[in-house]
């Protein structure tokens, strides 16, 4: 049995069918059996005619009466009718546009019929049901799974195509957990948590499965979380930096006054720099509170104490924007600042590469062209990454290992409550800004329905007339037919044209070029564009001081995590900010999220309840904010869970730190496989 054998090989796939099942990230037969249902239908209790309710969803087992009957009621509609009966009753059956069940439905025969039910006119019907002859029932009868689907592949074909992928694998799955863990916890066996995961004989069988295969990846990451810190806390020959250079020397000068969270921060920093332990610390601070300058100070103590930095961003303008900041602040004592990113000459390029290697650049600001090969340092001391959901630890210690175990300051935006964090990140020490500077202007929040769109589009029309400028996110790039969103190409057509024709309008989105998308930004960032309608790409750092308004039109389809830093882009200058939520839908949910909006500007405050009104996975509009990709396991559902596993993991990790002792060694293979695939965590 190979796992990693080519799904097209599977029975039912062939060769238009792999295409379809790559789309959704099914390349092998383990991407097949680990493509798990999004929700089930319970289809396994029939109900006697007379027992059902209106509007319910439910399964019959009844006798068809009738021949099909066939009506065309116009050009493209034809309805097909046909009457079952059980001994309590009468129902009547309509199919539309299905001429194939003529052939299909026998008079005389039993058939299982799953569907909903409406009461019309005393007349009890089902429309479209799902149905099987009672003899030989496939899907009904039993609990079904539904899986996340692909334009033209449906729910039985995938169905089928994944129970011959796990008659394949039937029994013979290796076992990835030690027998003491399975037994300690009253875990399913892998082989068992497979089959029920995927066609389930009780909603009981389908809780188990699902906590053994959770319970499995969460506890994989905590180890291998752990057992990179406890690599980091053996490295104790870390630098120590000078208790002679004081940070205070640079934070008497600058030109506006710390609050007392970033001085607290800076203490703990200060403390791990002139330990001899490697720093690896993740600082959490909401937008606008201030991270990037705790960074110049902890680089200015490290080039006073005679060593290099490296400062890591997600984009080329972040970068430049980052250079500015720190030579700024820096210059005037003698630090020399430069940039790395990939569209510099290669002359220049060169001479960058000579002048660090040698020493004369003590600051390094650049992108992924940092992690290159031909990057070397004289004498790297520290590494700055900003914005960890964009670089994950295979990066992080591809730059590190630069430098003899340089000390390590991880920024983010992104406000994560802290228990949360504690787990997430439990390879870094946690520090937290959680004010924000008296200065900081607040952005006022409006969330608006469609009826109000025209006075938004004036509202806009008259910041741009006083000379600001107004972002506009939109969550899809192309438009949808199945998702009712604005694209931005769509959308830019209609601002462009109808909406703002005597304006510059642009747009951004994450499929154009890096260059592309630079140079749009760079032109917005110097006042030459008006309105930039834009996808989530405008999302990290960048500061444009004369952009006064931010839009996000289906502000329903984003996370509040997302939303608190899109507004975020904005407020940056001294003028006045506003942000529009754009909502559709009229949902309780929907409305006490746009509330939370609102009410507050506190990224903490949102993220708490941003879990409380979601409690899912799209938390964080889930990849681009680094927390581990999960097949199965839902970190916000399932923290209960978490929480023991931590307690469970640190139990190992202290008995075991490297997993040697035989009962360990399947955790051991699972935790290296994890770094070995390069999974970002």
């Amino acid at each position: 049995m190979d796992l990693n054998k080519d799904v097209k090989f599977v029975k039912g796939v062939g060769p238009n069918r792999v295409l379809l099942l790559n789309k959704l990230g099914i390349f092998t037969l383990k991407d097949l059996i680990e493509y798990y249902p999004r929700d089930y239908e319970d289809r396994s209790k029939p109900k006697k005619i007379i027992e059902v309710l209106d509007g319910e969803e439910v399964l019959i087992q009844a006798v068809v009466q009738t021949k099909v009957v066939e009506a065309r009621i116009r050009k493209g509609l034809s309805i097909y009718k046909v009457k079952v009966a059980d001994e309590t009753g009468f129902m009547e059956i309509t199919w539309y546009n299905q001429p194939y069940i003529k052939a299909q439905i026998k008079q005389g025969e039993k058939y299982n019929f799953f569907g909903k039910v409406n009461f019309k006119y005393n007349k009890k019907e089902m429309n479209t049901p799902v149905f099987d002859k009672s003899s030989n029932a496939k899907n009904t009868g039993k609990i079904i799974p539904l899986y996340p689907l692909t334009y033209n592949l449906s729910q039985n074909v995938l169905r089928k195509i994944i129970e011959n992928g796990m008659q394949e694998v039937e029994g013979n799955l290796p076992e990835t957990l030690p027998e003491y863990i399975l037994k300690e916890n009253q875990l399913y066996s892998l082989n068992m948590a497979m089959k029920k995961i995927h066609f389930p004989d009780s909603f009981e069988d389908y809780e188990n499965s699902r906590k053994r295969l959770a319970f499995e990846e969460m506890l994989i990451m905590q180890l291998a979380l752990l057992k990179l810190k406890g690599d980091y806390e053996e490295e104790k020959n870390g630098i120590e930096f000078s208790k002679d250079v004081k940070m205070s020397d640079i934070i008497d000068n600058l030109p506006f006054k710390l609050t007392k969270a970033q001085l607290k921060v800076l203490q703990e920093i200060d403390d791990d720099m002139e330990n001899k332990k490697p720093m690896n610390r993740l600082l959490q601070g909401d937008v606008g509170s201030g991270k990037t300058v705790v960074s110049i100070i902890a680089a200015y103590k490290a080039v006073k104490s005679g060593y290099q930095a490296a400062i890591m961003a997600p984009t080329a303008i972040l970068a430049s924007q980052h250079l500015e900041s720190f030579t700024q602040i820096l210059s005037r004592y003698g630090i020399k600042c430069e940039l790395l990113v990939s569209n510099i000459t290669k002359k220049r390029k060169e001479e960058i590469l000579e002048n660090l290697k040698n020493g004369q650049i003590d600051i390094i600001i650049g992108t992924h062209a940092l992690l290159e090969e031909n990057v070397v340092f004289k004498n790297l001391g520290l590494v700055v990454t900003d914005e960890q959901h964009r670089f994950g630890v295979k990066q992080r210690s591809t730059i590190v290992a630069k430098g003899n175990n340089p000390d390590t300051l991880v920024m983010t935006a992104t406000p994560i409550p802290r228990t949360l964090a504690l787990i997430l990140y439990a390879d870094l020490d946690i520090s937290i800004i959680d004010e924000l500077p008296p200065n900081r202007q607040k952005i006022d929040t409006y969330a608006v329905t469609k009826h109000l769109e025209n006075r938004v589009n004036d509202f806009i029309k008259k910041q741009l007339d006083e000379g600001r400028q107004a972002y506009v996110v939109c969550p899809l790039v192309e438009e949808n037919e199945e998702i009712n969103a604005k694209s931005v190409l769509e959308l830019a057509d209609k601002y462009k044209e109808e909406i703002f024709p005597n304006y510059r309008v642009e747009y951004l989105h994450g499929k154009m070029r890096p260059k592309e998308k630079d140079a749009i930004m760079q032109e917005f960032k110097d006042g030459k564009i008006d309105v930039l309608i834009s996808t989530t790409v405008i999302e990290v750092g960048v500061n444009v001081q004369n952009a006064s308004i931010m839009v996000v039109e289906n502000a329903e389809r984003f996370g509040l995590a997302q939303l608190h830093q899109l507004r975020g882009r904005v407020g940056r200058g001294e003028y006045k900010s506003y942000c529009i939520l754009k909502y559709q839908g009229n949902s309780d949910v929907v409305k006490q999220r746009m509330q939370v909006m609102q009410e507050t500007n506190d990224g903490f405050k949102i993220s708490e309840k941003d879990l409380e009104l979601r409690g899912s996975g799209e938390f964080f509009g889930t990849k681009q904010h680094g927390l581990p990709e999960f097949k199965i396991a839902n970190i916000f559902e399932d923290m209960p869970m978490l929480k023991n596993i931590q307690i469970i993991s640190l139990k190992i990790i202290e008995e075991d730190p490297n997993l040697e002792l035989e009962k360990n060694k399947l955790l051991k293979q699972a935790v290296d496989k994890k770094f070995m695939a390069g999974v970002d965590m």
